[in-house]
């Protein structure tokens, strides 16, 4: 199970955490409050009508187990004087999925992020606009550093397989043969890689992605692109040791399966830290 990954951004002077976690992103209301000029809490907010409807209208499009039944009652009570609600008992009561409330290492009150700009609007109009912005440059510079991570490693599988069919030229294609004949000897050693890694070969992938553009490479994570360069490199070595095919194969589906595990490994004690 994946968990939370913590970044930061800074909104008008203010630190403000945010987790990305499997149910999306969730900013925390907590270090959105330093923000605000005199005292105000959250379950201020929360006694507010018009914010139960909104989590209640927000709940409904997103969360199927929503309890519709106790948000009816919460409903008929905001706004009351003697009205309280906190984040824990509109969790509890109502299966809420957009507000967090937990202590620990990500203590505090978090909101998805849907939520969290709304709440914004509470602190300042200013501070909103401010926020929305800085969120969306945080994603704008994680989506560019996996572009350029995924591109990196296209460029090394693609270069490590001009290794390859050398190799594959120089030991496995008989001389005097035909351009058609040499053709089918690469698609072969292409797809030995391919089943390998993927289990399929290329035209399998195909038939069971038709709807997908491009070929499974081009589908493929940055971690199997790092490891299908590796097997590029690998076999052209086994070529030229003159391994048999059958050989062969074992031995890249071996060192596929201890690679990829160690990637994923690697990948799961990055988020941790």
């Amino acid at each position: 199970m994946k968990k939370p990954v913590k970044t930061t951004i800074e909104v008008q002077g203010e630190e403000i955490s945010i987790l990305n976690t499997l149910d999306g992103d969730f900013i925390s209301l907590t270090d959105m409050l330093k923000a605000k000029d005199g005292d105000f809490f959250i379950s201020d907010w929360l006694r507010n009508r018009n914010t139960i409807e909104f989590l209640g209208i927000w709940e409904s499009v997103y969360n199927p187990n929503f309890n519709s039944g106790e948000f009816a009652i919460i409903k008929s009570q905001a706004g009351l004087n003697s009205y309280k609600l906190s984040v824990k008992e509109w969790v509890e009561k109502t299966g809420a999925i957009g507000l967090k409330a937990s202590a620990g290492r990500y203590g505090g009150t978090y909101a998805h992020k849907d939520i969290a700009f709304e709440f914004g609007m509470w602190i300042s109009p200013e501070f909103k606009i401010y926020l929305i912005k800085e969120f969306q440059r945080l994603k704008d510079d994680e989506n560019r550093r996996l572009s350029l991570a995924w591109n990196l490693n296209r460029t090394l599988s693609k270069l490590n397989y001009r290794i390859h069919t050398d190799a594959i030229k120089a030991n496995l294609i008989p001389p005097e043969i035909t351009p058609a004949q040499a053709a089918i000897t690469y698609a072969t050693e292409a797809d030995f890689l391919n089943v390998a890694l993927f289990g399929l070969t290329a035209k399998q992938w195909r038939d069971s992605n038709s709807e997908l553009d491009g070929n499974m490479r081009d589908h493929a994570t940055i971690e199997q692109l790092l490891v299908m360069a590796n097997l590029e490199s690998l076999n052209s070595e086994f070529i030229h040791m003159q391994l048999p095919p059958a050989t062969r194969l074992t031995k890249l589906n071996t060192i596929a399966i201890r690679q990829m595990n160690t990637l994923t490994a690697s990948t799961v004690g990055l988020l941790d830290s």
